[in-house]
Order: structure tokens, then C-alpha cells, then sequence
């Protein structure tokens, strides 16, 4: 039993992915279970990879590559090879030690690389260079006879005869591009055309054993091409006549309606129209003949009268000026063997050819010579496959560990060592942008790239007349500065620098902290907003109103005066009456009492004011960062890349550790000093000592009203305390009893 290669895994993006760094793992590659493979498709352009590698490995030339393919590609360079660790070592030199010599194929590889060596003055070296190989195949795609298996015009040097055969079949049967880029033809191509004039030749030599019922054979060819150019209508024509003939009802819906010529003359006609070619020939009549020249179809009169002199005179041997249904029939059936035969004629891209040029191009004799010169470019194609391979070779042996790095699994991307997507970086808002993919349209990638939940610019890059777009990923840092029109620079991976301009935003929260201010800064912004526009409103109003009067002024000096004096009368602020003035004392009382009773309530909340505090801002910012939470999780490198068209196996998320490092921030060096202020700085004394003092006066209140501070206060001037009691008042002595009243006088006295 085989024993299975032990693979290696680590753990990014919330996937296992595999660690290729050895020959084995090459050579094994085949074998891993492809759902553990990070991509499963990529383009060959538009990444930052060697596109002629890529297009070695592309083997239906679809413009991408797929784990079948580089598959194919890892066994045939393990196959080639003694030891696959070659593949994982890298390099663009090839030791011609390391090639496998036991099979047929890699020693005539083998024996390739010596010949090449002794072809630049090396031979017996030990190491071929990627640089050597492809300098042999530029001169070998130089050379006359370069193995291609395509000849040019060129290729015949001095034979005009067959340079123009050559030219001739590369316009009939279309060329290919040789190895030197010229234009073509290959034996395909000349063996089908030979092969083609064979069957022309037999076809013509076929009409002399058919009888056309006409003398002349030119005749007669003429007179079948008249009667196939009018068949199908002609018949139509009876077959409505006998109808008719059948029904007399028939006759008029046969013919075309009032509202269908109704329709045509609403249009814009000629005699040619195809409204008009597909009404019948004549009008229809039961038993009716057929007219040739007169009261016939606009669109068929040339074509009948075509078929009268070319067929129906020379087969009836009368100049008829109509025909019937059964003369008809007659010239269909004399002419019948030639029709047959015209319809035998083979579809080929020669029909322009007579009889005469076709048998001259066969007897010319230059059907040999063609060949030959294709046979002689052939001897060399086996130098040519060789070359090819080893150049495929050296750049497997170069490419193949990177590619596998960037297509099974992810590991240069999060080693942070640029990967094959990353276009380069942008600089933009204080910041620097590591994630950035190249995209063709930036409409349909923003369709699916905004699944990603990320942050993400849209820029057109502008570089010496070049314009190119790419999709740079803010992962870090604020975005309120981020806006349409705003200006940066992108540094390719080559170095070269491109001015940057933001033509598309996708915005995301970039982190928790920020979507907590979120709310806030929305409000801010919305008051802002709302006082600009009643402001902007305003002074569009004293503008106005300001031209007015001025335009009165220049006007009619006088009169305006006069006007301005009564506007200004007019406009006089009117005295506010005391009904308005209690008014608005109520209403604000009425606020005031509301803060204060709600002020008293928060207060009586006593130690659970914190409590209540942190509520309140939960409230107002729990909900968007709650929703910045829940994208940040679902932040995904997936359909930024499937919408570049890559095929991503897996999610690939963009935590915030790796945000963090692909965004970089502005920051000061470590060591660097500072060495003035800002000069410019405005100063906050005022409004600072104003906030220290609420904020002091608020803890003061608090403080008093939690009993925080009672032992520092008198008595009485703690909170809840009762009042001190007034002293009573002594009580007052009883108030005398009243004299008792004198006894009256005796009246006797």
C-alpha cells in the first residue's frame, strides 16, 4: 500500500491552508484534496505574475488557469526532472545534472539543452539560463525553416509562383501566426486546397454527361440558375391560382388586403423592399397564367424577366410574355439534370474559380514544391518542441512554487509578502493601502465586490497617456475624509508611481471604535447641514431683496427713494405686545420645568447614574456598533478577488490584526521629536476652563446629592435634611375675668 504524503497546514483567514515549500509537496500536489485549496480558478492577466509562464500552463489558451491544469503542469515538471526539490529551490538556471535522462523524452531534452550550449559557444557547460534558451528561439523563429510548420511568402525566397500559390491559399483558408509572428499557411491548409480543386475539376467534368434540354452548356447552366433564382415563388403563384380555381371564395384573401397595402404606403418603399418581395407575383385569378413583363411583383420583375429570356424562350422556343402552369412544368423538368447538378457543386471557399483556372492551378506543378517547402520547415519542429520545453521547464522551475503560494494556498499573502492579486500600494488620506486588485470594469466588480463588507475605493489611475483601474481595500483608520474626487498616489509593484483619484466608494466601518462615534458624528453633521441651509436660504433672501432695491435706485432714482422710504417704514420691526411676550415666557418656563424635572429624576437615581449613563450611550451607539460588529466578522478578501475573476474556494476574512496591517495609519517615528508647537494652534483656554467648570459643578451636584460629601457639610446644608424648628412662642397670663356689673339703684331710693 502507498503510503500518502504527510501535508502540512496553518490556520489564516479562518481557513487551513496547506504549506508548499518542498518538492514533495510539488510533486504531490496532485493528490490534495481540492477542497482545501484556496482558489480553484485565476486569470492570466491582470495579476502580478509572469503572464508567459501563465500562458504555458493555460493549455485550452481560455485566459485562465484551473487545478486540472497546473496539475498537469507540476507532474510535467516532475516528470523532467531528477529530483523534484529543483522545483521548490528555484531559479531561471537550469543544471543540465538535474534533467532526467532515462526516458526517450527527457533525454531528447537533454540533448536539446548540449546543443544549444554549443550552439552560443558553450558546449560542454553544466548550466542552461532561461536568458539563453529564449535568445536560441528568437533566432530560430529568424530562420527560414523554424520548425513552426508554417510557411509565408516569404519562405519561398525568389519563387514568385509560389509565393503568390502561398498568398492565394492563406486568403481562401485564412492564415495562423508563425514562431517569427508572420502570417501563414500550414500543410492543413495546402493539402485542402489541392483537395478541393480535385473535387471542382471532378464536378465540372460531370456536366458534359447531363442533357439540359439546351445546346449550349453556358445556356443551360444560365437557364437552370434563372429557374432556381424564381422557383419557390413561381409555385407559390400557382398553387394560389388553383386554390382560387378550387373555391371562388379563396380569390381575395389570396391576394393582398386594402389594409395590407394601407400599412406599405405608411411606410417608406422601393421596388426592392421585403414587404413587397414577399406579396405574390401577379395578382391571383383561378387558373390564372402566369405574366413575365407586365403587371408583375416590383420586387421579382428582373428576375422574371430573367427567367423568360434565359429559360422559358430557349426551352419553349417561344417569346411568351406569360406562362402556364404546365409550360411551367415542362421547363422545370428539361432543365431538372442541370438544376441537379448545380446543386452538386462542392461548398468550397474556391466557387469564384472557372473551370479553366482550376485545371491550370492543377497542372502547374507547384503542388510538390508547397509541400516540400512545408515538409523542409517541419524537419525542424523537433528542435523547436525541444526549445519550448525547456524554457517551459525553467520557468516551473522558477514560477511554480510561487504560483502554488498564490493559487493552493494564500501563505505569501498573509506573510505579507505580496501576493500575486496585489496590484501595489496607494497612498491616500494619510494612510497607506496594501489591498489593491486590478480591475477591467469597475461597475460589475463593485456589484459583487461590495459582498465583502469592506471599505472599498474605486481608482483611476493615470500614468504618461495610460489609464488603468484598480480597488484599493480600507481596512483601518476613519473614513469620514473618504469621498468621491479625493486625490492620492499609487506605487505599482514595479515602482513606478501613478496619480490616484476616487471615482467609486463602498463604505464599511473599519472598526468598532469608529462606528460608536458614528451616531454622533451623523448628528453633528445634520445639524450642521440644516443651520448651512437656512443660513444659505437667508442670505439668499437679502440678496434679493438687496438687487431690488438697488435695481430701483439706478432705475428710477426718485420713485425708488420714495419706494426704499416706504419699504424701510414698512419694514420697521413692529413692538411685541404683551400677549406674545407672556406667551413666550409660558412656553419657556414650561422647558425649563420639563429639564429640570428630568435633571431631578436622573439625579434621584442616586449610585445608579453610571449605570443609567452607560445605558444611554449604549442605546445611541449600541445599535451601530452592533452592526459594524456583525460586518467586520463577515469582512471577506473572497469576492473582491471573485469579482477579478478568481474562483475563491473558501471566505478568506479580513480580521482586525491583518486590517490593521494592510491599512497603515500616519505615525511619527520612534525617536523623532517635535521641535515647536503650531504656531497656528488655536487657543481653547476659555472654552476649556468653561467645560472644567461644568464638569466640576455636575460632580459637586452629584456628589451632594449621594451623600458623597455629608461629612464635610453642616448639618443643615446637607441634602434631605429637615429644616431647624422655630422656637415657639411663650404663652400668654389668662386674661382677667370681666367686673361684674353694678347692681342697679333701688327705685325706691
Amino acid at each position: 500500500m502507498q503510503q500518502q504524503h504527510a501535508w502540512e497546514f496553518f490556520r489564516a483567514g479562518g481557513v487551513d491552508q496547506v504549506v508548499i515549500r518542498t518538492g514533495q509537496d510539488i510533486a504531490h500536489i496532485g493528490e490534495l484534496d481540492q477542497k482545501l485549496w484556496v482558489a480553484l480558478a485565476c486569470p492570466t492577466r491582470g495579476i502580478e505574475f509572469d503572464s508567459d509562464t501563465l500562458d504555458l500552463i493555460d493549455e485550452d489558451k481560455d485566459g485562465r488557469i484551473r487545478p486540472p491544469e497546473l496539475i498537469a503542469a507540476c507532474q510535467w515538471a516532475v516528470a523532467r526532472v531528477r529530483d523534484p526539490q529543483v522545483l521548490a529551490d528555484g531559479g531561471d538556471v537550469l543544471q543540465l545534472s538535474s534533467l532526467e535522462r532515462d526516458s526517450e523524452q527527457g533525454a531528447l531534452l537533454h540533448a536539446e539543452a548540449e546543443r544549444m550550449l554549443a550552439l552560443s559557444g558553450q558546449a560542454g557547460g553544466a548550466a542552461l539560463s532561461l536568458a539563453q534558451v529564449r535568445e536560441r528561439l528568437a533566432s530560430l523563429a529568424a530562420m527560414r525553416f523554424n520548425g513552426d510548420g508554417i510557411v509565408s511568402p516569404a519562405t519561398a525566397e525568389g519563387d514568385k509562383a509560389l509565393a503568390e500559390l502561398i498568398e492565394r491559399i492563406g486568403k481562401a483558408y485564412g492564415t495562423t501566426a508563425g514562431a517569427d509572428g508572420v502570417a501563414g499557411i500550414a500543410r492543413q491548409q495546402a493539402e485542402a486546397f489541392y483537395a478541393d480543386l480535385r473535387a471542382l475539376r471532378d464536378w465540372h467534368a460531370g456536366a458534359d454527361a447531363l442533357g439540359c434540354g439546351i445546346a449550349e452548356r453556358d445556356q443551360a447552366l444560365a437557364a437552370a440558375r434563372a429557374v432556381d433564382a424564381v422557383q419557390a415563388k413561381v409555385d407559390d403563384f400557382f398553387a394560389r391560382t388553383r386554390l382560387a380555381a378550387f373555391d371562388t371564395r379563396a380569390q381575395d384573401p389570396l391576394n393582398p388586403s386594402v389594409e395590407g397595402y394601407a400599412a406599405l404606403g405608411r411606410e417608406v418603399l422601393d421596388s426592392g423592399a421585403q414587404a413587397i418581395a414577399a406579396l405574390p407575383l401577379a395578382a391571383v385569378a383561378a387558373d390564372r397564367a402566369l405574366p413575365l413583363t407586365q403587371g408583375v411583383n416590383p420586387a421579382w420583375a428582373g428576375a422574371l424577366q430573367a427567367l423568360r429570356e434565359q429559360a422559358v424562350q430557349p426551352v419553349l422556343g417561344e417569346d411568351l410574355q406569360e406562362i402556364t402552369a404546365a409550360q411551367w412544368e415542362q421547363v422545370k423538368a428539361a432543365l431538372q439534370p442541370c438544376r441537379q447538378w448545380l446543386a452538386a457543386r462542392p461548398a468550397t471557399p474556391l466557387d469564384a474559380l472557372s473551370q479553366q483556372e482550376v485545371q491550370a492551378l492543377l497542372d502547374g506543378g507547384q503542388e510538390a514544391a508547397l509541400l516540400d517547402l512545408i515538409a523542409q520547415d517541419e524537419s525542424e519542429k523537433e528542435h523547436s518542441l525541444q526549445a519550448v520545453a525547456l524554457e517551459k521547464l525553467i520557468r516551473l522551475q522558477r514560477d511554480l512554487l510561487a504560483l502554488l503560494n498564490n493559487f493552493v494556498s494564500f501563505s505569501l499573502f498573509y506573510r505579507r509578502e505580496g501576493a500575486a492579486f496585489q496590484a501595489g500600494t496607494l497612498y491616500l488620506d494619510a494612510r497607506s493601502c496594501d489591498l489593491t486588485v486590478e480591475v477591467s470594469d469597475t461597475a460589475a466588480h463593485a456589484a459583487l465586490a461590495g459582498r465583502a463588507k469592506t471599505c472599498l475605493a474605486y481608482c483611476e489611475l493615470r500614468r504618461e497617456g495610460k489609464k488603468k483601474a484598480i480597488v484599493a481595500a480600507f481596512t483601518a483608520g476613519d473614513v469620514d475624509f473618504l469621498f468621491v474626487g479625493r486625490n492620492g498616489v499609487f506605487y505599482d509593484r514595479a515602482g513606478n508611481d501613478w496619480d490616484a483619484t476616487i471615482v467609486k466608494l463602498i463604505e464599511n466601518p473599519t472598526s468598532i471604535g469608529q462606528a460608536f462615534f458614528l451616531p454622533y458624528k451623523k448628528f453633528l453633521r445634520m445639524v450642521e447641514e440644516q443651520v448651512a441651509k437656512r443660513a444659505s436660504a437667508k442670505e439668499e433672501g437679502v440678496t434679493a431683496s438687496l438687487g431690488t432695491q438697488a435695481g430701483q435706485l439706478v432705475t428710477v432714482p426718485g420713485t425708488a427713494a420714495a419706494s426704499a422710504a416706504t419699504a424701510t417704514a414698512a419694514a420697521a420691526p413692529r413692538k411685541t405686545d404683551v400677549g406674545t411676550v407672556a406667551a413666550l415666557g409660558v412656553a419657556l418656563g414650561s422647558i425649563s420645568a420639563v429639564l429640570v424635572g428630568i435633571f431631578g429624576k436622573f439625579i434621584d437615581l442616586g449610585p445608579w447614574i453610571p449605570v443609567a449613563l452607560v445605558g444611554l450611550i449604549a442605546a445611541i451607539s449600541g445599535p451601530s456598533m452592533m452592526i459594524a460588529w456583525l460586518k467586520l466578522r463577515q469582512r471577506s478578501l473572497g469576492p473582491i478577488l471573485d469579482a477579478s475573476g478568481w474562483a475563491i474556494n473558501g471566505r478568506m476574512r479580513i480580521n482586525l490584526p491583518l486590517g490593521r496591517s494592510l491599512s497603515q495609519t500616519a505615525k511619527v517615528p520612534v525617536g523623532a521629536r517635535r521641535t515647536a508647537g503650531d504656531p497656528y494652534a488655536e487657543g481653547n483656554g476659555l472654552r476649556n476652563t468653561l467645560v472644567a467648570l461644568a464638569v466640576v459643578a455636575l460632580l459637586a451636584l452629584m456628589a451632594w446629592r449621594l451623600h458623597w460629601i455629608d461629612g464635610l457639610l453642616p448639618a443643615g446644608w446637607q441634602y434631605g435634611a429637615a429644616p431647624a424648628a422655630v422656637p415657639a412662642a411663650p404663652e400668654s397670663a389668662p386674661a382677667p375675668a370681666p367686673a361684674a356689673a353694678p347692681a342697679p339703684a333701688a327705685a325706691a331710693q
